[in-house]
This record gives structure tokens, C-alpha cells and sequence, in this order.
């Protein structure tokens, strides 16, 4: 690459997988971003100073010279928004400017490095435009003064098309997570603010935004997501000048990070993609999530977890009969979840003594991990890591150990506070524990859970806020657990669905999408957790027909075929399964293990469909010779028939055979069945599936229907797994 100087920037051009990157790179200025959007072309360096000079930004009234806005937006280069770095010296240094830029490229990685004399600081900025076509960036800041500088926010940010002017993310709460919302863009800022110590049931996940009136598969748009498992913030922010940026980064409590001289500070990663439409934009996300050499790669196991069949009731005989039927149906993996270690016999008592509880297991966990073992089942363990309960030895020994501000103990929740992991003697013991039991009761898997909000988390060793410490104290034992555990997985599990993120997900291999398992909130779940995550990441359970969380009652059908998209589990007392139920969960079971590698391999399609009680979504293979679409009515429309459901991504040439899986579910009244849903099903092409559609059958509401398309020209290989 020519070498940047003031008076002859550099424009560099990224490309990868129909995404497109122009930088403006410099020798006094940070990188700037000119495009960031759909691939432009291969361009020559003379097309890019056309391109650059055209993209000139223009006088604003503000200051006199054109403002720049760098991938850490600076006050000092006359940005009127919110800046990228922010810090002070004890009130002194408190308006960086970055210059004496050096760039470096390495495919399609720029990193830049540049320094502030007068404020005594080295700032660093990586990004790099990913096989996906995922973007992702990275600051860094470094003291090079003799005194302390004391780092208030440092994130990055990213310009958006003028085009862009609606915006969307998600909200939620407990067993409700993931609810979409939208709002017109305006100026002003539209910040997301996370301050619970955890992703949050209400984060904002993917922070978009994109043109009127975008959808799953038209309109074109922009997404940010912090890869972050802490605190953390997202924003939005258009000007009266027409600029818009999305930004984020991790917030910083005050005090968090005090930089001494010579230390650093380092950003999370903070990803963006791009597409016209959400499932294009998806797409990156699940690309570059499937690309990464830890990805699970064998069959994701069908699971069964104990929770809401035993709950605390822990009995040996109960708890066999359990794995019995398990094996009978074909389950996996057997999770045994909490209330297995000393004094758990409610939520009150217990976390941080991960002792087996001799009076409920008094031979230990032996008998039934090597019961599970004669099955041919894999044995899952539930821990609470990160949590002690006030009423436990370990707080009793240690109570120092606990997060808490000086002079005074933080609000309980569930009954629980939070154990320091950033203290490397709590740190020990807590992995430890887990690593004596992982390797005694050849634990394969770790439901991890994390089941309540950072509320006044000091550390009593450095008597600062820890927030920061204890997200990485928690990465560092996630990752060492593995280390000396090869093979080992571990779902984030957090109150159900509060740790998703990419942060958490370098060292897991699920989530936990929701406490909630009924299937008509789940259908809601599971559709929007898709924005960030394909479906073999999470965990997706049949449970019992009267809903744990919302006493809803369902029947089976919808039940397993919700679950069916995504990591197939059971959580319900199958011992209690009448003869037709088992014979039905078994057909669904025998689905799933069918077209797993379908479903967890091929590319997610969500259907905008313009009745909205109507619902539509699939998964087609990436050589667009099956698919598995779900049709579901939620509620009654008020308008009947509704019109055909549109299935866009298959080959438009190729004729597809169209046949229901699974039994029938309840039709409405005086209605017929489609021809598709007769014996034999139908055949059409994917060009008339995409402009026509396929017809929607009467369900009632809350029923979903299963549908299986396959290529007449497609050969399916013998199941390796059947």
C-alpha cells in the first residue's frame, strides 16, 4: 500500500461476499469510512480518488473546514455528535486528537496506529471485512504520560447511507426476550444502554437501520452488534447535517479502567453487517459464526434436561426412570440441572458449594452417570458459576468474595449475589469444583447459567466497580475449562435468554434462548434470536402441554414443531407420556435427527407474510435441493383464506417436491386441506413457489404445520446418524 500522508491520503478498497469497504486512510487522521455497504466492483486507485472526491463531505456551519468523521469519532475534528474516546488527567487531556498516523493491510485487515503528543496517548483501531462479509472493529488505547489517565468510553463507529431511515431492534424481559421494536430515525441519538452486568433479556441484540419499510427479504440495511457479555452500549445517531452513525462499545462504570503508564485498554468487538433485508443480513452473522474453527461440527444431540420434569425433587429411582424413557425415544444427551449439590433443595441455599449432596445422592452421581452410560446417553451437569448464595459455606467462609460496593451489601436476587471470579483465590476454587466433577462424572456438558443482574458490583480488592474484571474472569475460566477438558461443551444459559452475544459465544456452544418454552412465545423467540444466531446454536425444548411459564396449554404438534428449528431438546416428564404422546415425541424426535443437518447447515428465511397472524420461516440447504418450512397461525385472522405464503431463496428452475412431516394438526371448519397436504403431496418449481406461493392451510390458531420440499433432480445420501 503507498504510504498515507496529509496531503496524499490513501483510499482502500475490501470486498467479500457482496460487501464493499472504501477507507480514506491518512497520515494525520484516523481511518475514515466512505462506503460500507454493497460490493462496488473491483475499482482501480484512480475510480477511488473519483469515488473519494465525490464523497467529499460537504461545509456543515459549523467549522470551516469539511468534517471527518473517523471509524472513533473526535470532537477535536469538529464531529458535533458523540465522541469515540472520552477520558480525562485529573480534568487535563480531556480532548484527544489523534495524529501521526501509521496503517498497515493484511488481506482484507487494516490496523491504524496513531498517537496524541499533547494528551499522551497511542490509539489503535483494527477492521477487518470478514469472509462473511461480516465487518467487524476493535480501539485500543495505551498511556504513554507519567500519570494516570482515567477512561471514561471508548468506542467505534460506523456511517450509514442516507437511505437509511427507520430503525429497529429488541426489547424484551424475562421469558419474553427478543421482542422486536421500530421507530422512525430522527435526529438525535437512539441509545441502548446495558447496565446489568449480562448481555440482558432487553438487549438490543442487532441494532439496525435500514430503508422504509424493510423486511426479511427487501429493503436495504445496516446492523450493529457488541460482542460483549457485560455492559455495554449500542447507538444510533443522525444529525442535522444528514449523517447517521451506529456505534457501540463496552460502558465503562466510573473508575472501571485507570490506565497506569504503559497500559491498555482494549475494546470488544463490535460487528456490523449489512443486506437488503434482514435474512441477508443475518446471513453474515450465521456465516462467520459457522466459519469459526470452534463451531460444533458433530450432530447436535438430541437433549433432554431435567428441569421442568423434577425441578428440586431430586430421587435416584424417579431419575433413572427418567434416562429409561429417554433412551426409549431416542434422546442423546441428559442434563441433570439444578438441585444436585449440597443443601439445594430450593433456590435459598447453596450456590457456591459445588459438593454432590450426600443425603439426596449418597452414592454420588455415580449410579446414574453409569446408567447413562450403559444407554449410550451423554451425561450434562447444571452449574451457577458465578452466584452464592448468602445462606452457603463458601459465603460464610469468604464473604468478602462477594461483589459489593464498600459499607454495605448489594440487594439480593433469587435469594443470590454475585461470587468475584476477578479474585484469583474465588477464581481457583470455582474452577476447581468444576473441573473435579467434569473429569469424576465424565461430564461431556455444562448447562452454565447466571441467573440475576449485577446490582452494585464493587470488588472488595480493589474497592472499584468490577464489572469489567468479572467478564473477563469469567472468559478466562470458560476458556481454561475447556483447555483442560477437551471436547467439553458449555451452553450460556442466563435466566433463560439474558447472556446471547458473540462475546459469550467465543467459548460456548449454545444459548439458552428463554426460560419460556411455550411454543407461541417461542415462535416469537426463536424467530428474532435468528438476527444473530443460526439455529443449531440454540436451544430449543418440547415441554409439557400446560406451559411452565404461561399456563398455556398446547397440543404436541405445535409444540415439537416450534422446537424443531433450532437444538432439539425435551424438558417434561416423560414418564408420564400416555402411549399416543410417545409414539408422537418419537415421530418428532425421528424428524429432527432426519433433516438435522439441514436445519443446522442451510440458510435461515423468515416470510414477511401481510396477514400478521400469519407467521412463516424455514431453513433451505445451501445447494437448494431441500428445505423445511414452518406455517403457523398464531391468533384467528380476521380476513379468510389468507393468501399463499411466498417461499423465496429456492432454485427458481428446479421442481421441488411438497409434502407435510409430521401428523396433521386440528383444521379449522368447513375448510379443505391443500392438494399439498394430500398423500403424495404436490410438485412445483421454485419460480412458482417465490412469485405465487403455497397455499396456507386452515389451522386453528396456535397449530403450525411442517413442510418438506426436496429437488426432483436431488439424490439424498444414506443418514449417517440414523
Amino acid at each position: 500500500m503507498p504510504e498515507a500522508t496529509s496531503a496524499t491520503p490513501v483510499h482502500l478498497q475490501l470486498r467479500a461476499a457482496g460487501t464493499g469497504v472504501v477507507l480514506r486512510l491518512s497520515g494525520d487522521e484516523l481511518p475514515q469510512i466512505l462506503h460500507w455497504g454493497a460490493d462496488l466492483g473491483a475499482a482501480s486507485d484512480e475510480q477511488l480518488r473519483e469515488f473519494a472526491a465525490n464523497a467529499e463531505p460537504a461545509l456543515d456551519n459549523s467549522v470551516d473546514v469539511p468534517v471527518r468523521i473517523s471509524v472513533v469519532p473526535e470532537h477535536a475534528a469538529g464531529w458535533m455528535g458523540a465522541p469515540g474516546l472520552r477520558g480525562h488527567r485529573s480534568g487535563q487531556a480531556w480532548t484527544p486528537q489523534v495524529g501521526h498516523l501509521n496503517h498497515t493491510v493484511q488481506g482484507n485487515t487494516v490496523t491504524s496506529r496513531g498517537v496524541d503528543r499533547n494528551s499522551e496517548l497511542e490509539l489503535e483501531v483494527e477492521i477487518q471485512l470478514l469472509d462473511s462479509g461480516l465487518l467487524r472493529l476493535r480501539a485500543s488505547v495505551t498511556n504513554l504520560g507519567s500519570s494516570d489517565y482515567n477512561l471514561e468510553q471508548l468506542v467505534v463507529a460506523l456511517p450509514v447511507s442516507g437511505s437509511a431511515v427507520e430503525t429497529m431492534d429488541q426489547a424484551g424481559r424475562w421469558s419474553k426476550e427478543r421482542t422486536p421494536q421500530r421507530r422512525p430515525l430522527t435526529v438525535g441519538t437512539h441509545l441502548r444502554e446495558n447496565r446489568r452486568g449480562r448481555t440482558g433479556a432487553d438487549a438490543a441484540t442487532v441494532l439496525l437501520a435500514g430503508e422504509e419499510g424493510f423486511g426479511f427479504g427487501h429493503g436495504e440495511v445496516w446492523g450493529l452488534h457488541v460482542g460483549f457479555s457485560g455492559n455495554h452500549l449500542t447507538y444510533v445517531e443522525h444529525t442535522s447535517a444528514g449523517k447517521t452513525l451506529l456505534g457501540g462499545g463496552e460502558l465503562l462504570l466510573p473508575g472501571e479502567i485507570v490506565l497506569k503508564t504503559g497500559s491498555s485498554y482494549s475494546t470488544p468487538w463490535v460487528y456490523a453487517c449489512h443486506g437488503v433485508g434482514l435474512d441477508a443480513a443475518a446471513r453474515q452473522f450465521h456465516n462467520h459464526l459457522r466459519s469459526r474453527p470452534q463451531h460444533p461440527t458433530t450432530l447436535r444431540p438430541v437433549t433432554l434436561n431435567t428441569w421442568e420434569a423434577v425441578y428440586f425433587d431430586h430421587d435416584l429411582t424417579r431419575i433413572l426412570a427418567l434416562a429409561d424413557k429417554a433412551a426409549e425415544l431416542g434422546v442423546e444427551r441428559f442434563v441433570l440441572d439444578d438441585g444436585w449439590f449440597r443443601g439445594r433443595r430450593d433456590d435459598t441455599a447453596g450456590l457456591g458449594d459445588w459438593y454432590v449432596d450426600e443425603d439426596v445422592w449418597p452414592q454420588g452421581l455415580q449410579p446414574l452417570t453409569d446408567h447413562l452410560a450403559t444407554l449410550g446417553i451423554e451425561f450434562g451437569l447444571w452449574f451457577e458459576p458465578e452466584m452464592i448464595n448468602p445462606e452457603s459455606d463458601l459465603a460464610r467462609e469468604h464473604p468478602d468474595w462477594i461483589l459489593q460496593p464498600v459499607g454495605r451489601m448489594p440487594l439480593p436476587a433469587r435469594h443470590q449475589q454475585v461470587l468475584n471470579l476477578a479474585i484469583p483465590e474465588a477464581y481457583d476454587y470455582i474452577r476447581d469444583r468444576i473441573s473435579e466433577l467434569v473429569g469424576r462424572c465424565n461430564i461431556g456438558y455444562i448447562k452454565w447459567d447466571h441467573n440475576r443482574d449485577l446490582v452494585d458490583a464493587g470488588s472488595t480488592a480493589t474497592g472499584s466497580a468490577g464489572v469489567h474484571e468479572q467478564t473477563l474472569a469469567t472468559y478466562r475460566l470458560l476458556a481454561e475449562l475447556k483447555d483442560r477438558h477437551p471436547g467439553l461443551e458449555i451452553e450460556s444459559c442466563s435466566s433463560g435468554g439474558a447472556r446471547v452475544d458473540l462475546g459469550i459465544l467465543e467459548h460456548t456452544d449454545r444459548v439458552w434462548a428463554s426460560d419460556c418454552i411455550d411454543p407461541l412465545e417461542r415462535q416469537q423467540i426463536l424467530r428474532w434470536t435468528a438476527q444473530l444466531l443460526p439455529p443449531e446454536l440454540v436451544g430449543s425444548h418440547v415441554g409439557s402441554s400446560h406451559s411452565h411459564t404461561t399456563g398455556r396449554t398446547h397440543d404436541l404438534s405445535f409444540r415439537a414443531a416450534t422446537a424443531l428449528f433450532g437444538h432439539y431438546g425435551i424438558e417434561w416428564d416423560i414418564t408420564l407420556l400416555t402411549a399416543a404422546e410417545q409414539q408422537e415425541l418419537a415421530h418428532w424426535i425421528g424428524v429432527y435427527k432426519e433433516h438435522r443437518t439441514l436445519l443446522h447447515q442451510g440458510d435461515v428465511v423468515r416470510v414477511d407474510h401481510p396477514t400478521p397472524e400469519i407467521s412463516a420461516h424455514g431453513v433451505i440447504a445451501s445447494d437448494r435441493s431441500a428445505a423445511l418450512f414452518e406455517f403457523t397461525v398464531l391468533s384467528r385472522p380476521s380476513c379468510w383464506p389468507p393468501v399463499p405464503v411466498r417461499l423465496r431463496g429456492l432454485d427458481p428452475e428446479r421442481s421441488y417436491s411438497i409434502r407435510q412431516l409430521g401428523p396433521t394438526p386440528p383444521l379449522g371448519t368447513n375448510n379443505n386441506s391443500p392438494a399439498w397436504m394430500n398423500d403424495g403431496g404436490i410438485r412445483l418449481s421454485g419460480a412458482m413457489l417465490a412469485a405465487a406461493g403455497l397455499a396456507m392451510p386452515p389451522l386453528q390458531p396456535e397449530h403450525s404445520v411442517v413442510v418438506h420440499l426436496e429437488a426432483a433432480d436431488h439424490v439424498q445420501a444414506p443418514l449417517a446418524d440414523s
